[in-house]
């Protein structure tokens, strides 16, 4: 897709922060750069599930607090965290999603990885708010094939039909504007800290436009994780 890299066996893309807030496209752009540099992605959802599967000590505190409705403390978040960057799959780096969530966690990653070659380097990707929500609200899936539509920039060519079955469309329940505003309160109350604090850090953040073509804002975060790791262009 994007030609070769510079020496780029010696390339070590690090510790890769993607940001932003809910539909930014966040996960499509992390695949991407994993298929690329061959990184994992390591996700905190991923982690509570595989720890409480697991049933390790940690997986069962988690699952403990859980089940009286309480949240995960960043203490304990920050431990799976930790045993999962001392597995030998993150040491040409990785792409962090879900954290760090919070100002705490941030804060901990950065004291956590102060000995180690590289830092983490935050990317934002930036897109306005009323397109998130025309992306979220706009969401259409097929029941029977399982394409999914945008009534507001991708939309079946018969109204609320899907092109190769004819069946109606679907919303789920979570792509709605109610449920869309209680995740913007919530970045906007804990995940904008992150951001502002890693801005603070210039010299490991950037900001890229994510209201463009998928192909186009992975050539941005590419070019961006270059210049942030002092590496030539191709």
């Amino acid at each position: 897709m994007f030609p070769p890299l510079p020496n780029a066996s010696d390339f070590l893309p690090g510790p890769v922060l993607l940001l932003g807030a809910p539909g930014v496209g966040k996960g499509t752009q992390a695949k991407l750069l994993m298929e690329e540099f061959n990184i994992p992605q390591i996700s905190t959802g991923d982690l509570l599930r595989a720890n409480r599967e697991q049933r390790t000590t940690l997986g069962m505190m988690a699952e403990e607090l859980m089940a009286t409705g309480q949240l995960v403390p960043d203490d304990l978040v920050n431990q799976m965290v930790s045993e999962r960057l001392a597995q030998p799959d993150t040491e040409r780096g990785y792409i962090l999603d879900g954290f760090p969530r919070t100002l705490n966690q941030a804060k901990w990653l950065d004291t956590k990885l102060a000995a180690e070659v590289l830092p983490v380097v935050a990317i934002n990707i930036a897109v306005p708010e009323r397109v998130l929500l025309e992306r979220i609200t706009g969401r259409r899936m097929c029941p029977v094939c399982g394409t999914i539509y945008n009534i507001y920039t991708q939309p079946p060519k018969n109204d609320h039909l899907c092109d190769c079955e004819g069946t109606k469309l679907i919303q789920r329940a979570d792509d709605t504007e109610a449920v869309f505003r209680e995740r913007m309160k919530a970045f906007e109350q804990k995940t904008f800290a992150v951001i502002e604090y890693y801005r603070s850090h210039g010299n490991r953040f950037a900001e890229v436009d994510g209201n463009r073509p998928v192909d186009e804002v992975t050539k941005s975060i590419r070019a961006t994780l270059l210049k942030l790791r002092h590496h030539p262009e191709s």
